[in-house]
């Protein structure tokens, strides 16, 4: 659809790289280990959270402006239906 994809983990590169070779994803998986951008994209987990010292799995729809449109947050056992809304979103919010 001419969309860039991208990832974003706490862990470091070398370990996102096995983690990306091993789950064979076709899109960069950054890291963030001082988690500059999970707090500037609020997937930051404060301490009482369930999960602290991991960010909170989020897909934000951006657009070319930078500007995000959306923002998801899936359930982890459905990610068929998560992957259908943004792609939805995406045909009907940018014009893809």
């Amino acid at each position: 659809m001419g969309v860039a994809i991208y990832g974003i983990s706490y862990d470091p590169p070398e370990v996102n790289r096995a983690w990306s070779e091993l789950m064979g994803f076709e899109f960069p998986l950054l890291s963030d280990p001082d988690h500059v951008a999970g707090r500037a994209l609020d997937a930051e987990r404060q301490p009482d959270d369930r999960g602290y010292g991991t960010p909170k799995r989020i897909t934000y729809l951006i657009d070319p402006d930078g500007i995000i449109r959306r923002s998801y947050r899936p359930r982890l056992i459905d990610y068929v239906s998560h992957a259908r809304a943004v792609i939805a979103d995406l045909k009907t919010e940018l014009g893809h």
